[in-house]
């Protein structure tokens, strides 16, 4: 759809929404800030070669601060009619940029960069008298579904600028126990349905890439999810799904590259028995990629183990990922497809270093796939107001990949990840977090590779 479409859609719809209310009691108005102050260090996350002391012109750390801004707007129409708008700026000065051509940017670099439409939607609860709501417009749908395994992300080019989706949603309360989602979603390659202020004149931009928008996708995409919630008890809570997906590629030479279609059906599960905590989500997907049969399969399990009554009241946590990757010597693609969760995946397994080395080998930053996880990690509550988490991964890849001089090797050993964070809460405007990651390549990668790193703190202050 197009943006004359898009606005035109939403503009009768609540025209028809209005006229159809017999009665508009007062309207009530609630708006806020938020701001997102992040340092980044950057380092080998792309060829795990160490710019540092080597003169190699695919050196690729970065040394920036990211700085987020928005303001939401929400008005209450009627008690069954909602509108939410949101503005969104995320601009980066950085310290030191080392570039694929082998320039070193030193010094500070600040552009304002783009002004978006974040979130526009309206919400109509009880749709016809119906027990149904709906909500029409650009929505986020990040910690709605499955933990983020499959849907997160709409816009993944653009880091964690924007999350959102342009989409349809209708949530049908079919009893107390059950709620059926449908969805379509029609998310673009560059953002052409509402006014973007500031718009990037090239920059930002993917190998590849043409035009003077910032890429918010590998190309245009479109959607349809049925998503059945159900609660057969207390202890247990059910997800089935089923996700068809079309991609329109076209950047890169890589897993993005081609035209896709793509069906996913799976379940989610979690088991609640106090203090133990299980969960898993399997999932398979069956389609085309360009003229080549897809078949993947992908899932997780993971158990979780609380002590309250110790001191910081600790939480065990230990599981197991699995994503097909592409057999080379079959017709067929068995690459397991992330779909909306190009994202540093969800609450059990969150890599932000790993999430960007996909870059590379998949040709998208977060595209995960081809992948054997394996953690244990720990989380600690020293205070009211502070959590530490602490994890280590031992990764390894399913199948080989076209081994090249500089970063792939002949292995399957991936290598580990260890990871530490630190949040503290001040109050409920204001947090604070401090992360760090370390990488340590197996024999996927060439035997010279350098260990990788990342590093982050944050300032959070919502309203």
């Amino acid at each position: 759809m197009n943006k004359k479409y898009w606005l035109c859609l939403i503009a009768f719809a609540l025209v028809g929404i209005m006229v159809a209310s017999p009665v508009f009691a007062e309207v009530t108005f609630k708006w806020g800030p938020y701001l997102r102050v992040r340092h980044e260090f950057w380092r080998n996350w792309n060829d795990m070669t160490n710019g540092l002391v080597s003169a190699t012109p695919t050196s690729d750390n970065r040394n920036f601060f990211r700085i987020k801004t928005s303001l939401w707007g929400q008005a209450n129409v009627t008690k069954k009619l909602t509108l939410y708008g949101k503005l969104t700026n995320e601009n980066r000065a950085y310290t030191f940029y080392h570039q694929a051509s082998g320039t070193k940017k030193k010094g500070f670099h600040f552009d304002i960069n783009e002004v978006v439409f974040d979130n526009l939607y309206f919400d109509v609860k009880n749709f016809g008298e119906l027990p149904v709501d709906v909500r029409v417009g650009r929505q986020d749908l990040i910690g709605q579904y499955g933990e983020g395994f499959l849907i997160s992300d709409g816009t993944p080019q653009d880091g964690s600028r924007t999350v959102y989706f342009d989409a349809i949603k209708a949530s049908w309360k079919i009893d107390k126990k059950n709620t059926l989602d449908l969805i379509y979603l029609s998310d673009d390659a560059t953002d052409e349905k509402l006014p973007v202020i500031n718009r990037l004149d090239g920059k930002g931009l993917p190998a590849g890439a043409t035009g003077a928008e910032q890429q918010l996708n590998l190309g245009d995409e479109q959607g349809f999810i049925a998503y059945l919630k159900s609660d057969p008890s207390k202890k247990l809570h059910l997800e089935n799904y089923y996700i068809y997906k079309a991609e329109e590629g076209g950047i890169g030479s890589k897993l993005g590259a081609r035209k896709s279609t793509l069906s996913t059906v799976g379940t989610y599960a979690k088991y609640t028995i106090a203090p133990w905590t299980f969960k898993g989500q399997l999932a398979s997907q069956f389609g085309k990629y360009g003229d080549d049969a897809r078949r993947a399969m992908g899932g997780y399990g993971f158990v979780t183990r609380d002590f309250k009554k110790v001191m910081f009241s600790p939480v065990l946590n230990a599981g197991y990922m699995y994503l097909s990757g592409d057999d080379r010597d079959s017709s067929t693609n068995e690459s397991w497809n992330p779909l909306f969760s190009r994202w540093p995946i969800m609450s059990d397994v969150y890599s932000e270093l790993y999430y960007l080395t996909y870059n590379n080998e998949a040709g998208a930053l977060g595209y995960w796939t081809n992948l054997q996880l394996y953690k244990i990690g720990l989380l600690l509550s020293p205070t009211k107001k502070s959590k530490l988490s602490l994890a280590y991964y031992y990764l390894k890849a399913n199948e080989t990949i076209a081994p090249t001089s500089d970063t792939f090797g002949t292995g399957k050993n991936r290598g580990t990840l260890t990871q530490a964070k630190f949040d503290y809460t001040f109050n409920k405007n204001l947090s604070a977090l401090v992360m760090g990651e370390y990488f340590h390549p197996g024999d996927f990668y060439v035997a010279s590779a350098d260990d990788a790193c990342f590093l982050r703190t944050q300032l959070e202050l919502k309203f």
